[in-house]
């Protein structure tokens, strides 16, 4: 194992499904499970192909409810290749036989290699390499390559190439009681002698998917002249291709695929442009070239290297790696979000979270007009999130919690707890912090690139819409003289109601309503910003006047937040008034307790009733805003925010948390990186091995947690080197932690691309050749113009 490659020496068949997910590939467009190409669905194998926006509705009877679920749905899977010697078994591994097995993820270049060695039944000994792709360059191709070796004998070989739409979404258990049938073939047929075609629709959404395939064997490098015969079922095609293999003989087979859906741009029907590009394409060497090509620009902006390059350099650089296979330039022309569990697979069914508050600060500052596409996903959906906020009762816009296709509320209405089987009732439709996370990446955008006209255009609307909806959310309560928020939920998510209350949400979160006066003030500086005849015509259509302004400022000045006498920031109003928890209790009885929430509701209780939390929730203020945005804040309000008071409220709520999700140990880990730095390190390292070890039992094989790889990221790439943005300075105070030595990163910043290394002693700035005016530069208390093509170090001790 190199820090650019993960390897896999055995077989093991529980852990595919977590290495399927790990080992991925993917473009933006479209991404498929590392599966190998003869496997099928099976309590073993998942193979899953999903293309970004390829979402589908389908509605499932439970007792005297139907659910509506929309879905990301697996789409026809494209890797079926397969061979067996004539009287033989198809080939695999898990019938025994194995002799040696090889599998590696060559993350610099997009590849996934497997090499196996196995005798059969017959005592025939083979060598079976093959190589895959999907094509980061041309977003529509994928291509696969397999070398079959003859060790010890002759004899005739049948190779199976097929494109099977008989697929359904069953990569999720506790969702399987739900319908899952979201494909219908349309058409199968030939494309000339060695091309096969396949398309398929969803049945509610009406996206077609075709797919073409084109299959050929060389020998020696020169073509194979093969038998071919070609089977056509209902959804599925396949062509059968018949040879001689000689002893000692290596045979090399290419498999190349072509992708299109009824959504694309630039096509005049997805099935003829499946055709086109497949007659088109070249050889399998050809593709993997311009493949890595692709790759190697990606990294030259994106790579973030750490000395020592040990474990943490090969997680991070996979994190860094599945992040732009899920979100890379190639969806620029796309209308589509950043799914919460990427494109590898059907956890939280493809959809659209708060996660990005997490994704989005690697994207901004190294690929920003993909951050601008995520955004402009938000502001086509405006209009229904203002409907939203009318259902609601209230004005402006309120995005939901869970975002698909069309930006209604996806969330459920009921999740089965799988400990105990039960059918239990979801309020997490309730965190409507959401709103705030979607204006904190359009300023942090625009604090980066200074895109005024997206601001002006997009950006700025939606942060007046949303001000106006936490304004109206708001309801003044004349005893304390303060304005609240009712009946919501945090990014705790333990906590949904007050223990026996018969109706759901909390009252006065502390995050949500801190981050709803932070979303006021930026849409007053918003109508600061805006040139005048801009801000007059969105005031006009808006119908925003000066009264209502005022009420923001007013609300703004006036939030309540309860906090105690020792300074503790109550999560909610009631918090304290809630249990402690035995901890010791029931970590002896279970051990793993991140999961409370089942385990007690199995025992026919609640979190509602303990202080405990899942994940981070007062801390988020911490992990979003320095020492100096948090006291000018809180002075706004007229609450006093003492040295203290970051380091006590992180004492006490580390305390309480369960590390229930993997987006926990990310925030906790950044509010340390300065006051406990080697705690801090070590709560980075357990959130870089959330997913490649499965530290929560079972989930990653459903999907990777894309917001905690990238929260890795962001804390090497901000946290520990201190960068912010202050107004017109972009500023640094390293922090690193005794284990790194240093770190090398290239970022974008108003139209310069900087080369930062951080090191224990010092701190290096290069600006490249660029057309961008100078920029102030701030280390620690000393502020440095650079411009293009110069330079800056500062010593650090």
């Amino acid at each position: 194992m190199t820090n650019w490659t993960l390897v896999y020496n055995d077989f093991v068949p529980s852990q595919e499904g977590l290495r399927e997910v790990l080992c991925a590939l993917g473009n933006g467009y479209f991404c498929s499970r590392g599966a190998a190409p003869e496997a099928k669905a099976d309590n073993v194998h998942y193979p899953g192909t999903y293309v970004a926006g390829g979402y589908n509705r389908l509605i499932t009877k439970l007792g005297d409810h139907e659910v509506a679920n929309e879905d990301l749905v697996n789409l026809p899977n494209w890797l079926c290749l397969t061979f067996r010697p004539e009287g033989g078994d198809w080939f695999n591994p898990q019938a025994g036989g194995l002799l040696a097995y090889h599998q590696e993820l060559d993350l610099k270049r997009g590849v996934l290699t497997r090499r196996v060695r196995f005798r059969d039944k017959a005592d025939r000994e083979t060598t079976l390499t093959s190589r895959h792709l999907v094509h980061m360059g041309n977003h529509h191709l994928a291509a696969l390559e397999m070398s079959l070796t003859a060790e010890n004998w002759s004899g005739p070989v049948l190779v199976q190439s097929a494109l099977d739409g008989n697929v359904i979404n069953a990569g999720v258990e506790r969702y399987r009681e739900l319908s899952s049938s979201h494909l219908e073939p349309m058409e199968t047929g030939e494309v000339g002698a060695d091309w096969i075609y396949l398309r398929v629709q969803t049945n509610l959404s009406h996206i077609q998917v075709a797919q073409a395939a084109r299959t050929q064997i060389f020998r020696n490098g020169e073509p194979l002249i093969v038998a071919r015969n070609k089977i056509e079922e209902e959804g599925y095609v396949a062509d059968e291709l018949s040879f001689d293999l000689v002893r000692g003989e290596t045979v090399r087979i290419e498999k190349i695929v072509s992708l299109y859906t009824s959504r694309d741009h630039g096509i005049s029907e997805c099935g003829l442009a499946a055709r086109e590009a497949i007659l088109r394409v070249e050889c399998f060497d050809a593709i993997f070239n311009t493949h890595v090509q692709a790759w190697a620009r990606l990294w030259r902006r994106c790579d973030i290297v750490l000395e020592p390059a040990g474990r943490e350099q090969l997680i991070l650089r996979l994190h860094i790696f599945h992040l732009l296979q899920t979100t890379s330039p190639n969806i620029l022309d796309l209308d589509v979000g950043v799914p919460a569990r990427g494109l590898h697979g059907e956890a939280y069914r493809g959809h659209i979270f708060w996660d990005e508050l997490f994704i989005l600060p690697f994207l901004t500052l190294r690929l920003p007009d993909v951050t601008r596409t995520l955004l402009l996903y938000r502001f086509r959906r405006l209009n229904e999130a203002r409907w939203n906020a009318v259902q609601a009762g209230c004005r402006g816009a309120m995005f939901p919690w869970q975002s698909g296709s069309d930006g209604q509320e996806e969330s459920q209405l009921v999740h089965l707890n799988p400990r105990s089987g039960h059918w239990i009732e979801d309020n997490s439709s309730l965190q409507k912090h959401v709103n705030a996370a979607i204006v904190y990446n359009v300023w942090q955008y625009v604090q980066v690139t200074m895109d005024m006209d997206f601001l002006s255009l997009y950006g700025a609307e939606m942060i007046l819409e949303i001000a106006r909806f936490w304004a109206s959310a708001a309801s003044y309560n004349p005893k304390l003289e303060r304005y609240e928020i009712l009946r919501v939920m945090g990014p705790d998510e333990y906590h949904d109601r007050y223990p026996d209350a018969e109706e759901a949400g909390l009252n006065n979160n502390a995050y949500t309503n801190l981050m709803a006066v932070w979303v006021l003030c930026r849409a007053l500086d918003v109508l600061d910003i805006l040139d005048e005849e801009r801000r007059q015509s969105l005031c006009e259509r808006l119908d925003l006047g000066a009264e209502e302004i005022d009420h923001w400022e007013d609300v703004s000045r006036k939030m309540r937040l309860v906090i105690d006498d020792d300074g503790i920031i109550s999560q909610f109003e009631g918090y304290e008034d809630l249990d402690e928890f035995d901890w010791e209790g029931y970590r002896q009885k279970y051990g793993d307790i991140h999961r409370l929430d089942r385990i007690l509701e199995a025992e026919g209780d609640t979190p509602n009733c303990y202080k405990v939390s899942k994940q981070a929730d007062v801390l988020m203020l911490m992990y979003l805003f320095s020492s100096e945005e948090l006291s000018s804040l809180f002075e706004r309000l007229g609450y006093s925010f003492e040295h203290e008071t970051i380091s006590k409220n992180v004492d006490y709520y580390m305390k309480r948390t369960t590390q229930g999700s993997t987006l926990s140990r990310i925030v906790h880990s950044w509010v340390l990186a300065r006051s406990d730095r080697a705690r801090s390190w070590k709560l980075f390292c357990e959130a870089l091995e959330s997913d490649i070890a499965d530290i929560q039992g079972g989930t990653t094989s459903e999907g990777i947690h894309l917001g905690a790889m990238a929260g890795t990221v962001d804390i090497i790439q901000r946290a520990y080197t201190g960068l912010e943005m202050r107004e017109t300075t972009l500023h640094f105070n390293p922090c690193l932690p005794d284990e790194l030595k240093s770190v090398r990163q290239k970022i974008g910043y108003r139209g310069h691309w900087l080369d930062i290394e951080v090191t224990q002693d010092h701190l290096t700035i290069s600006a490249a050749k660029s057309w961008a005016s100078p920029v102030e530069i701030g280390v620690r208390d000393e502020v440095h113009i650079l411009a293009q093509s110069e330079s800056i170090t500062v010593q650090l001790r």
